[in-house]
């Protein structure tokens, strides 16, 4: 296999992980951010109370984006699966 296919192979897999993972992460950290100024501006130090907030916020990113993001998968798996016997000729 050539060098350039290769590295072609591994951005196309970092950028399907990034595309594919970012909107949780991100929601994730803007949700951390809002309740660390809340308890930053109300003095409450719980540890705990930012987890349910996350995972609920996560959840609703999830299941609005859920179907967007399998079939992309899906799509980037065939794609990969369907180039397979070119990959292996190199």
């Amino acid at each position: 296999m050539l060098n350039d296919t290769v590295m072609d192979l591994i951005r196309g897999m970092l950028w399907v992980s990034l595309l594919l993972s970012g909107p949780v992460l991100l929601t994730a950290l803007a949700v951390g951010l809002v309740i660390g100024l809340v308890q930053a501006v109300t003095s409450i130090q719980e540890q705990t109370l930012t987890f349910v907030p996350k995972i609920i916020a996560m959840a609703l990113v999830l299941a609005l984006l859920g179907g967007w993001m399998l079939r992309y998968l899906v799509s980037y798996t065939t794609e990969l699966f369907s180039n397979l016997p070119a990959y292996g000729a190199l």
